[in-house]
């Protein structure tokens, strides 16, 4: 263990080891996904037009479904927010 490591979990700030099966939302929603999907350029611009306030996944697994629903369909092509989440995962492991 290196003094960096050392001081890091002396802090309590240890890295976060990154599953190697989860995806973050930013490579599974990328640009080019949302902008062929959406009217928005980004994931962050669909979350910001919701007046979404997330900083975290785990935020937007905070946001209750009826209403992240209603915005899937507004504005994306989507029925709802589990139909877009299934066909970002299928592309991303299709790439």
């Amino acid at each position: 263990m290196t003094l960096e490591e050392l001081m890091s979990d002396l802090q309590g700030q240890k890295t976060f080891q990154e599953d190697p099966n989860h995806i973050s939302l930013e490579n599974l929603f990328n640009d080019a996904f949302m902008s062929k999907h959406s009217s928005h350029k980004s994931f962050e611009d669909f979350l910001i037009k919701g007046n979404f306030q997330v900083r975290t996944e785990e935020d937007v697994n905070n946001i209750p479904d009826e209403l992240f629903d209603r915005h899937v369909v507004r504005e994306t092509k989507f029925a709802d927010w589990k139909s877009m989440l299934e066909t970002a995962n299928l592309e991303y492991k299709s790439k």
